[in-house]
């Protein structure tokens, strides 16, 4: 072979490997972007005040707070919860943060809470003596809305307990199912006069109430001392289970920024108790 073929074949080579890096570096660059580490929440599109598509929910608040501190992106993975939620969103590896789960939920492996609620009394705020008890003897009379949970539309603890007091005949359950969220349907039926009182868990009734025309009052509903079932509970996070490490990084959040979520709960009219630890208001 001639000098001046070897030399050709060594540009076609050249340039031939040249083009294939031009073309195998993009594919390098954008699999290493798909692989770079986000926190990734699964929640729902139109679940005021808890989330929303539009990012305006106090989780979604949350969400935002947590992944700035932890410097990482966040996406989300948008799904009602409905039957299956968690099997769907973190069973499938398609997300690895809920932001409100009940503490202890055996479904998940759930972070130190950080707020505790409890179910309320949502009244017109011109009632001279506001409703705080289900030994109430104004109850039986009342027409009550009540929240009915899961697919198989089970009572909360309010119903139950309106059901052991006698307080049933005007009682109007209101479910997932609707135009908004339960808990805006229900305070609207009290603002309009629909209803004389609705018993509602306690975030969803302090931001509704809260924007509600004419003003409306809430107050907690003491759990009744002849029905053992829990009224409040403390929320937390939930993540994968044996996903410990991003569980200890969220618990150290949680703890450091407690006075940053505080304020975005405030912000939000989320009634509070003492979460175990706290001082007594």
């Amino acid at each position: 072979m001639s000098s001046s073929c070897r030399i050709e074949v060594a540009r076609t080579a050249a340039t031939a490997w040249i083009a294939l890096l031009a073309a195998v570096a993009p594919v390098h660059e954008t699999a290493a972007q798909e692989s770079a580490p986000a926190l990734r929440v699964c929640a729902e599109p139109d679940n005021l005040p808890y989330s929303r598509e539009d990012q305006s929910g106090f989780e979604n608040r949350i969400a935002r707070l947590l992944a700035d501190d932890l410097k990482l992106p966040l996406q989300y993975e948008w799904l009602p919860d409905r039957r299956g939620f968690v099997r769907k969103t973190l069973g499938a590896n398609a997300c690895d943060l809920i932001v409100g789960v009940p503490v202890g939920d055996e479904r998940v492996l759930t972070t130190r809470p950080y707020y505790r609620s409890s179910y309320v009394f949502v009244q017109r705020a011109g009632n001279a003596r506001p409703l705080d008890a289900f030994d109430d003897a104004r109850l039986p009379a009342l027409r009550l809305g009540v929240q009915l949970i899961g697919n198989d539309l089970a009572a909360t603890p309010p119903g139950h307990a309106l059901a052991r007091h006698g307080a049933v005949r005007n009682v109007v359950g209101f479910t997932v199912f609707g135009e908004g969220p339960p808990g805006y349907r229900m305070t609207a039926a009290v603002a309009r006069g629909e209803l004389d009182a609705a018993l509602v868990w306690g975030p969803q009734a302090g931001y509704f109430a809260a924007r509600a025309t004419p003003a409306l009052k809430v107050t907690r509903a003491a759990p009744p001392a002849d029905v053992d079932i829990a009224f409040d509970f403390s929320i937390a996070m939930g993540v994968r289970k044996g996903d410990r490490e991003l569980k200890a990084r969220l618990d150290d959040v949680l703890q450091r920024r407690a006075a940053e979520i505080a304020a975005i709960l405030d912000d939000y009219a989320v009634p509070r108790l003492p979460l175990a630890g706290e001082e007594q208001p």
